[in-house]
């Protein structure tokens, strides 16, 4: 390039210079309160646009225009026809199938009838994909209630509209249908759901619910047969919060429980009682077990108990409740001899950890199938399919079932590839340390919660080897399975555990509905189908946390912290989080400011 094209023009390197003195510079005065009125000249532009936006948006939400029309209905469902075991109607077609084109298009589809409203029925919801199935939802309530905060709500700290989600407006999502009705019984060969639904005049009519695929997510019901006395004598005070003794259903909620209730007499008490009365309250938890919180990492548990002493608390451990009367509670505790000794406690209010029995529908289903032997809860595989039902119609989660982890009674399935490879008998094999590792793999597949005792494959096969000849016979494969089924635990009865079944069966019905065109082309009916299109349910701890009292302790598996307002605001983003809808975390958000500014509600209605 030429050196005389990178000099600019003489007129480009002359700076004009002006004679003009300089502008005056201002007071810092005068700038600060140009900017202040500037700043709020902009935040008043803002919030005023904001509310008026909000007021065009509450303006376009009324309606004058009449929402009334006529319905297309079927005559299916306005007169169904009568059938099965008990001649009851069959309710094959619902009056709403044709409200909305997302209904028409689904009422052709697969009957999917998912029973109960809890975590387990809310998740499978929220992941199931849009028009592959004719949804409807059976429950004999119609919210879902968030329990992990119920705690908060029994003592004001959040209300408790702040903790249900109405299950409607969950259902909408997959354009499914509610009935709030109670499941009787079921029909296995017949695929038919007996329900029963009261009128506005009490009375009861049942009918029956087609299905293809029936999800059961019922629960528990609770049970005061242990606690002797009246139950009346329960709730005596100003506070008589009977759907708080549904929801505590676990010790720890229960100590949250007084935690919260401490909360309230320390911070809210003072200002609208007479402080004296505050000296006249005592908090006390009986506790059963040497430890509160129990489930959690020992330090843990020691940091709770330190914090409740601090807080005048009183820890009952190793004590028994033996009878609730009007005024006192009795309860037994050992000496320092070991000997058992019956103390009393005064009572004004007692609110407890209720136990829990299996619910008559799920009894009724257990009673139909011999496999059922198990008296607390329904037995599935670990693709969460009833065992007993036909294969791939009924699925069982949340409390009401327990997944079951017969590894050695497998042992036999786990072995027939390998016999028919080498055309023996699969009881008369000897299998190599490769072969080990190919029915391990399998092993795995089929049960995942065997996986973290399945790690060393070499130091297994080499404990089992008994007579040291570099093979396992039957015999010492079948003891090894059996040392791996003891080690199995049953899944905890938590919304954690509940949720993630909900979240996976979800995911495999949407594969089933994806693979079910090339299935029918295919004349693919019978066989393995959720095996074939979707691996086994494996249930993955993703930790605990507990509130106790203006601190929070968190036990994460290998990382377990506790701590003071700071662990406080990260419990709260962590349910925050996991609530079920935007709309129940503004309400949670709106509360919390709420105790902030005003402090508790300390009314009785």
């Amino acid at each position: 390039m030429n050196q005389e094209q990178l000099v600019p023009p003489i007129d480009q390197r002359i700076r004009l210079i002006s004679s003009a003195p300089l502008p005056a510079r201002r007071s810092y005065a005068y700038r600060f309160i140009y900017r202040l009125f500037a700043f709020t000249g902009g935040f008043i532009l803002v919030v005023g646009g904001l509310v008026l936006a909000f007021f065009v948006y509450d303006a376009s939400t009324y309606r004058e225009d009449l929402t009334f029309t006529d319905i297309s209905v079927s005559e299916e469902a306005l007169s169904p026809r009568i059938g099965g075991p008990k001649n009851l109607p069959i309710a094959e077609a619902l009056v709403d199938d044709d409200d909305c084109p997302g209904n028409t298009r689904s009422k052709n589809k697969p009957k999917l009838v998912v029973l109960g409203s809890g975590w387990g029925s809310v998740a499978l919801l929220k992941q199931l994909n849009l028009d592959n199935y004719h949804v409807t939802v059976v429950s004999p309530v119609n919210y879902f209630l968030f329990t992990p905060m119920l705690p908060s709500g029994t003592v004001g700290t959040l209300e408790l509209r702040s903790l249900v989600e109405p299950i409607r407006r969950i259902v909408q999502r997959v354009q499914g249908h509610f009935l709030r009705a109670e499941a009787v019984d079921v029909e296995l060969s017949e695929r038919l759901l007996e329900v029963a639904q009261t009128d506005a005049s009490g009375r009861k009519s049942h009918f029956y619910l087609p299905y293809d695929k029936l999800v059961v997510g019922v629960g528990k019901l609770n049970t005061t047969s242990y606690l002797l006395g009246s139950v009346a004598h329960a709730t005596r005070g100003d506070y008589k919060p009977s759907w708080c003794e549904r929801a505590s259903a676990n010790d720890d909620e229960l100590e949250q429980v007084a935690a919260e209730l401490f909360d309230l007499l320390n911070e809210d008490l003072g200002r609208a009682f007479p402080k004296l009365l505050r000296n006249e309250v005592s908090v006390h938890v009986i506790q059963s077990r040497g430890h509160i919180l129990n489930t959690y990492d020992e330090a843990l548990s020691k940091y709770a108990e330190n914090k409740f002493a601090h807080d005048q608390v009183e820890v009952l451990t190793n004590s028994r409740v033996k009878e609730v009367r009007p005024d006192k509670i009795l309860f037994t505790q050992k000496d320092e001899k070991g000997e058992t000794v019956v103390k009393e406690l005064p009572m004004g209010f007692c609110l407890w950890s209720t136990g829990v029995s299996q619910t008559d529908f799920c009894k009724r289903i257990a009673e139909k199938l011999e496999v059922q032997t198990n008296k607390h809860a329904l037995e599935t595989d670990p693709h969460l399919r009833l065992n007993g039902a036909p294969l791939g119609s009924v699925y069982a989660i949340g409390d009401c079932s327990t997944v079951q982890n017969n590894v050695a009674d497998h042992l036999v399935s786990f072995l027939r590839t390998l016999a028919y490879e080498k055309g023996k008998d699969p009881e008369k094999m000897h299998i190599t340390f490769k072969e080990w590792r190919a029915v391990a793999q399998r092993v795995k597949k089929r049960f995942p919660q065997a996986s973290d005792h399945l790690r060393r494959l070499d130091r297994l096969f080499e404990q089992y080897d008994r007579d040291k000849s570099g093979t396992l016979d039957f015999g010492e494969l079948h003891e090894l399975l059996l040392q791996i089924d003891s080690k199995l635990t049953s899944l905890p009865a938590t919304a954690q555990r509940a949720h993630q079944q909900g979240q996976y069966l979800a995911k495999k019905l949407n594969k089933l509905a994806q693979a079910a065109p090339g299935m029918v082309a295919n004349e693919v009916a019978y066989g393995d189908l959720d095996d074939a299109v979707y691996r086994a349910f494996e249930y993955r701890h993703l930790g605990s946390l507990a509130y106790v009292g203006n601190s929070a302790v968190f036990d994460l598996g290998g990382m377990n912290f506790s701590g003071g307002l700071l662990a406080v605001y990260l419990w709260r983003s962590v349910y925050f989080a996991q609530s079920v809808s935007f709309r129940t975390r503004v309400l949670l958000a709106m509360d919390w400011t709420k105790r902030a500014m005003f402090g508790r509600d300390l009314m009785n209605f």
